[in-house]
């Protein structure tokens, strides 16, 4: 359950502010002002959280746009990878 919804710096906002119409002019300000309530919101975490975890494709979500989440999902697997163990070849790791 999204309990932490509840807390959510946008709860009662307009929804169309988090998501822009595009990367560039208009769009660009709509972000940034979207990304604006999210550097005050109590749950921006949970939210970028939630957002990576659930393959969020539109809009800002705890602070990030689209091109923000493709990077730290990422960075996420990079950082799975390097810290994976590794056995020896031939053996399985434990």
């Amino acid at each position: 359950m999204l309990t932490w919804l509840h807390n959510a710096g946008c709860r009662g906002l307009d929804t169309e502010l988090f998501f822009p119409a595009g990367p560039q002019g208009p769009g660009r300000r709509e972000a940034d002002e979207a990304k604006a309530v999210c550097k005050t919101c109590p749950v921006r975490r949970q939210c970028a959280s939630w957002a990576l975890a659930t393959a969020q494709e539109y809009g800002i979500w705890g602070g990030m746009d689209e091109e923000e989440r493709v990077r730290a999902r990422r960075e996420r697997l990079l950082s799975a990878r390097e810290n994976r163990p590794r056995g020896k070849k031939g053996t399985e790791s434990a």
